[in-house]
């Protein structure tokens, strides 16, 4: 294979890469996109779907373009012929619906030619060899992005097997008593779904979640929000990363009326431990951390990379030290990269590694 750019990985942040390399010139001839599904919102659109999701909690500039202007606020605004949008994404209340974000995705698919790129393969093994990396017996590649999405589905050890247990990303219906692990924002959104199919709800949890609009901070999405971040040192930036994580989900009338409303009525209740509910539903996430997804822990295991705790150490740039140099890159996109960029599985931190990589593309003297 003659291409000298890969990205590992056939999902979102995979997706902002390629969109990003090719607005910066590199035309589908120039990268291979190695993953196991053609469509890139595959994974996203069975797990909104499973969750009845209908809305994004990003806003307007949570979208996969190369470019982060016009946003999903104007071009919704200009499709419609309505300003509404604009005025809502100036109080930070623009959130695109699942269809319109899908519609979108379609779209930069189709206009960066992400089909021509793409081969369909699970890509097992990444080593350094001379030259750049070497990928399964697919070739060198100098430069390569992975971007291997999250790990899998959490479960709680204690409802393995448990024929009443369903994670909240699988497709499911709603029984009449329904327990939900989890406080996050698709355990919030898997009680509004279940109290609206007319179910009770038993809300698990051991902590209050927090109430933010946006997964992190809103100053970690910033131009200047990861500079100080950078600048900690490995147990502080852990301790931020962990606390960072914790659950959360949205502010708003929308959420808390009708959670209020099912209170009130004795429908909806919150206890510390597991009961005798028909349906468990476990809006629980994803596995964290490097070593619950092969690729990632055999890179770790091959190269002796640097690691703290659930992370791999990664340079400001989101690439990996010791493998990347003036003449060949490896670099971390997606969930992988938050030590660099703590919301790196978000939109916007896809495109904090994508165009990071870009910059090391055109210096690199071998392009």
């Amino acid at each position: 294979m003659s291409r000298r750019i890969a990205i590992v990985g056939g999902g979102l942040a995979s997706l902002v890469a390629y969109a990003t390399l090719r607005k910066g010139g590199l035309e589908p001839a120039d990268i291979a996109v190695f993953g196991t599904d053609l469509d890139p919102a595959a994974d996203f659109r069975r797990r909104a779907g499973a969750i009845r999701q209908r809305a994004m909690r990003s806003e307007s500039d949570g979208h996969a373009a190369a470019a982060s202007w016009p946003g999903l606020a104007v071009r919704s605004a200009l499709r419609r012929r309505d300003p509404a949008p604009l005025v809502a994404t100036l109080f930070d209340r623009y959130h695109p619906t699942v269809g319109e974000f899908l519609d979108h995705l379609a779209g930069v698919r189709e206009r960066t030619a992400w089909d021509e790129s793409f081969v369909r393969e699970r890509i097992r093994r990444v080593r350094a060899v001379e030259g750049g990396f070497e990928l399964d017996g697919h070739g060198v590649f100098p430069h390569v992005l992975l971007a291997p999405g999250h790990p899998g589905l959490e479960r709680p050890a204690e409802l393995a097997g448990d024929p009443r247990a369903v994670h909240a990303y699988e497709p499911h219906d709603y029984a009449d008593r329904v327990t939900v692990v989890g406080a996050g924002m698709a355990a919030a959104t898997e009680w509004l779904n279940a109290l609206a199919a007319g179910s009770s709800v038993v809300s698990v949890r051991r902590r209050e979640p927090e109430r933010r609009p946006l997964n992190l901070p809103r100053p970690l999405f910033t131009r200047r929000g990861p500079a100080s971040f950078h600048r900690t040192g490995v147990p502080q930036r852990v301790a931020l990363l962990r606390s960072w994580s914790s659950p959360s989900y949205p502010c708003g009338r929308a959420w808390d009326e009708p959670l209020e409303d099912a209170r009130r009525s004795g429908r909806f209740s919150v206890v510390p431990e597991l009961n005798g509910a028909e349906q468990i539903i476990c809006a629980t996430g994803f596995h964290r951390g490097f070593r619950h997804d092969p690729l990632l822990a055999k890179l770790v295991a091959d190269h002796g990379l640097e690691t703290a705790e659930d992370w791999i150490v990664l340079a400001p740039d989101s690439t990996v030290p010791g493998l990347s140099d003036t003449e060949r890159t490896l670099a971390l996109a997606g969930v992988p990269g938050q030590w660099a960029f703590p919301a790196a599985d978000t939109l916007a931190g896809a495109k904090y590694a994508a165009r990071r990589f870009l910059q090391r593309v055109r210096r690199c003297p071998t392009r």
